[in-house]
């Protein structure tokens, strides 16, 4: 599918500003979206929307289809009449660049039990025809979703290979018993399952309503402490009592002499298919009823993939073997029709990857941090783009631009000034320019270099957990954009078309 020219801002709704310790679907998420109104662009990038596990990373996630209820505004349920003004002040943290996920998920926790008793306590009938069409239109994820937070938090968060043989391997009579055991629980996880989708929908008609496409995110592989491999364990390479057989990762490399293993449990990928793909429908199906387009992680893995036995240590000692390809798309386009994707396709790419790439007209990636390693030649010099592609001055895995000239090799420093034709004093906004007026389709840039910020503003750093995912910003720095400067480059570069101006759309 062909993207019409325009351009947007790549950031995440936990760095929002917000009363609470972290960003979330309240006021600050539509001021967000004003100032991508108010400055021409029409393009909102966000990543995963899960339930974060371990270092809250968006990328492990106990959940595939699940939301990450943290995201609730307190201050929405307070206009809903399900919190009062004084409960939701007990929550209240100082506003900083930087998440207070513990604490907040502590403060919020309780909140959201306060509200989801007061929602059953006084529900309508119009409450509970929305809330039944929300569980019938849901059900191939929420009730296994559910019950596996419940066990979860029943065996102390413990992984679920670790859990009694009969909950693990989820005997049909267990099952049975756990359901009605852990009712109360199950309903408390419905409603904040059943709120966050309801706000997230409204955020997303408002920013619809702005003339914004949301661009979502969702990775290859799942977390193997999830409800997705303990709810379908035949579609994962797991043993009888759920432990991890093969593994994913990327082999060594110019950055890794080891490799990178992951540890993510590969898909039987024969099992799938011969069920016609469903649990990727289904999973594209929910992808694109939340967002206007995805960006899909990892797409080489969908042509071939790394596999390493679970046993590893090290990622050394795997081999390639090949993906689903074009089998799985064309499946997933004749169940859900056109395929609004963005395929993330960088690092070393094949033939083979490239051509599963073009055959179903998927947009690739352009990093321009990237562009200065080497000579003219480079595939990430704006020269050398072709017109369906994403441009980027980084993504959430790089660092900011200001940080990364700052640590750049001389010779690359050197390159950037050159093919910018400047001092690089601004290379922040030479980059955004190149990319602007660069015949990419669409142009994406993170919020922190419209804010002219440094390295001590980057959202993560691969391979590391400590300290990613926390940054956000104050109200302050979103006003204090120069967004004269966006609005002339958005219509310098005739990328100041709104999404829903566009025909067809």
């Amino acid at each position: 599918m062909r993207f019409p020219r325009s351009c947007g801002t790549l950031a995440h709704p936990t760095s929002f500003p917000s009363k609470y310790g972290m960003g979330d679907f309240g006021v600050e998420a539509k001021t967000f979206i004003d100032f991508l109104y108010e400055t021409g662009q029409s393009i909102w990038q966000v990543l995963p929307l899960t339930p974060t596990g371990y270092g809250n990373s968006p990328y492990a996630s106990y959940s595939a289809f699940a939301g990450n209820h943290f995201l609730i505004s307190l201050d929405i349920l307070v206009k809903k009449g399900l919190l009062t003004v004084q409960e939701a002040k007990i929550a209240e943290l100082p506003v900083t660049t930087r998440s207070e996920y513990d604490k907040s998920y502590g403060l919020k926790s309780d909140l959201y039990r306060k509200a989801s008793a007061r929602f059953y306590s006084s529900l309508s009938k119009e409450d509970k025809r929305k809330l039944t069409a929300f569980k019938k239109a849901n059900k191939f994820w929420l009730d296994d979703y559910c019950l596996f937070i419940a066990c979860s938090k029943a065996n102390n968060f413990a992984p679920w290979n670790m859990w009694s043989p009969e909950i693990a391997q989820r005997k049909p009579a267990t099952i049975k018993r756990l359901k009605k055991e852990y009712r109360e629980e199950l309903d408390y996880q419905t409603w904040v399952q059943f709120e966050f989708f309801n706000q997230w929908y409204t955020l997303k008609e408002y920013a619809n309503s702005k003339g914004i496409r949301v661009i979502g995110d969702i990775p290859i592989f799942v977390d193997h402490n999830s409800a997705d491999v303990w709810g379908n364990p035949a579609y994962f390479e797991v043993d009888e009592q759920g432990n991890r057989v093969l593994v994913a990762g990327v082999p060594p490399d110019y950055f890794s002499e080891t490799g990178q293993l992951w540890g993510n449990p590969l898909y039987k990928w024969k099992e799938l298919e011969r069920d016609n793909f469903s649990w990727w429908v289904e999973r594209f199906r929910q992808m694109f009823e939340l967002y206007d387009a995805i960006r899909v992680d990892h797409f080489r893995g969908f042509d071939a993939y790394w596999e390493v036995s679970a046993v590893e240590k090290t990622a050394i000692k795997g081999h390639w073997v090949k993906g689903p390809g074009k089998k799985l798309f064309k499946t997933i386009k004749k169940e859900l029709g056109e395929l609004p994707i963005i395929a993330e396709d960088l690092g070393v790419m094949t033939p083979s990857v490239e051509d599963l790439r073009d055959t179903f007209n998927f947009p690739g990636m352009k990093i321009l941090q990237f562009a200065f390693d080497s000579d003219s030649t480079n595939s990430f010099l704006p020269h050398n783009y072709p017109q369906n592609c994403v441009v980027y001055t980084g993504t959430h895995d790089n660092d900011t631009t200001i940080g990364w000239y700052r640590t750049a090799p001389d010779v690359q420093q050197h390159r950037a000034r050159e093919y910018t034709q400047s001092d690089g004093n601004e290379i922040q906004w030479e980059l955004i320019r190149l990319g602007m007026l660069s015949v990419a389709d669409q142009a994406i840039f993170p919020l922190q270099d419209f804010m002219n910020l440094d390295q001590s503003h980057r959202m993560n750093i691969p391979g590391t957990v400590i300290d990613n995912w926390i940054w956000r910003y104050t109200p302050e720095m979103l006003r204090h954009i120069d967004r004269d400067r966006i609005r002339f480059l958005v219509h310098l570069s005739n990328r100041d078309v709104k999404f829903n101006e566009q025909d067809g759309d």
